[in-house]
């Protein structure tokens, strides 16, 4: 998707898109490629024009926990508060499937709030939308057993891409879960004895 075909679902102005066209500049992800990490410092405000980007959070051992993911015409509420308030990433953004994004000066921030009311309104969205993500993370965290975890993540994964199939390691989703693989993988062997999915080489098939 083109920056001119993501600028309509936010109305943004004719001169904005131009801005972002002529100030950004975009960038190829490949699955698995990191695109911040805790302790880095943002620059630049990435919006995502095509894929998808699962943001992390990481503890003092280095263990992970899936937060939420980024689709099409997102960003990261995070580089938002990081550019504004020159604090460094306390979250790791990855992308989960070849991703196109578009990256922002961290600058133009501030002048396009006071002169685009689109872009206004994109930012204050983007921190509702990712709030409400968030409280979806701390109830999953919070009040969900282990496998019920797995079933949200499983069809969190499918639904990126609008269809039945999720294309991970168990090890994989044992590190975005926080937990061992050997514990992931007697919760897929009970969810499959529930009807729910259907695990083949190499791939998860959602029922």
């Amino acid at each position: 998707m083109t920056i001119e075909q993501r600028s309509a679902v936010h109305n943004f102005e004719p001169a904005l898109v131009e801005e972002i066209q002529k100030l950004g500049s975009e960038r190829q992800l490949d699955a698995g490629e990191e695109l911040m990490r805790p302790g880095m410092y943002i620059r630049s405000i990435p919006i995502v024009l095509s894929g998808s980007i699962k943001i992390m959070r990481q503890d003092e051992k280095g263990n992970e926990t899936f937060l939420y993911f980024l689709t099409e015409g997102d960003t990261c509420a995070m580089s938002l508060t990081c550019c504004t308030a020159h604090r460094p990433s306390s979250v790791r953004a990855i992308a989960e499937e070849p991703t196109k994004i578009i990256m922002v000066p961290a600058e133009m921030m501030d002048l396009w709030l006071q002169k685009y009311p689109s872009w206004k309104n994109f930012v204050f969205q983007s921190y509702q939308h990712r709030f409400d993500d968030l409280m979806d993370a701390v109830d999953s965290l919070a009040f969900q057993k282990m496998d019920q975890r797995l079933w949200r993540l499983l069809k969190k994964k499918a639904a990126l891409q609008e269809k039945r199939y999720v294309y991970n390691t168990h090890q994989e989703l044992a590190d975005e879960l926080s937990t061992s693989r050997e514990v992931v993988t007697r919760l897929l062997k009970k969810l499959e004895s529930m009807g729910k999915i259907k695990t083949h080489r190499n791939r998860i098939e959602l029922l």
